[in-house]
Formats: C-alpha cells, sequence, structure tokens
C-alpha cells in the first residue's frame, strides 16, 4: 500500500481532523464530503488524504497507510518490512 503523501501532509491532516473534532475512528468513518467540506483550510489533496485515512481505519490497516508499508507476501511467503 504504497503513498503518494508524505508522512508530514498526513500528519497535518490528522491534525486538522482532531481539531474539527473527528479524533475517533468511529467519527472518521461517519465523515462525510459535507463536514469534509467545512473543515477550516481543507484542501482538495487533503481531502484524498481522508478519503485513504477512511479506507484505512476501516480495513484496519492504518499504521501500513502512514508508514507506507505494505503487507503483500513477497515470493519467500515472508511479509515484507
Amino acid at each position: 500500500m504504497s503513498s503518494e503523501f508524505t508522512m508530514q501532509q498526513k500528519i497535518k491532516v490528522i491534525t486538522k481532523l482532531t481539531e474539527s473534532g473527528y479524533d475517533t475512528e468511529k467519527k472518521l468513518q461517519k465523515l462525510e464530503m459535507e463536514n469534509i467540506l467545512q473543515i477550516k483550510g481543507i484542501t482538495i489533496p487533503e481531502m484524498s488524504i481522508i478519503l485513504a485515512l477512511q479506507k484505512s481505519t476501516k480495513s484496519g490497516k492504518l499504521y501500513s497507510y502512514l508508514c507506507g508499508g505494505d503487507d503483500e507476501v513477497d515470493k519467500q511467503g515472508e511479509n515484507n518490512g
């Protein structure tokens, strides 16, 4: 699960989310586009990060997303990393 966003960009978005009251996975999952647009100073690339955060938390791969890691199994059958 490689990412086109840096850790700094992701943390900036997480900060905006928590400052806007979205501080749990449950609240993040309930966040809809209408709510996202109301977050002060949100940009289109940051909206993409929010959608990726929602997808990652739903699938249980938030840490992998944040770190840019990938849980794909290599040819020897061992996890990468």
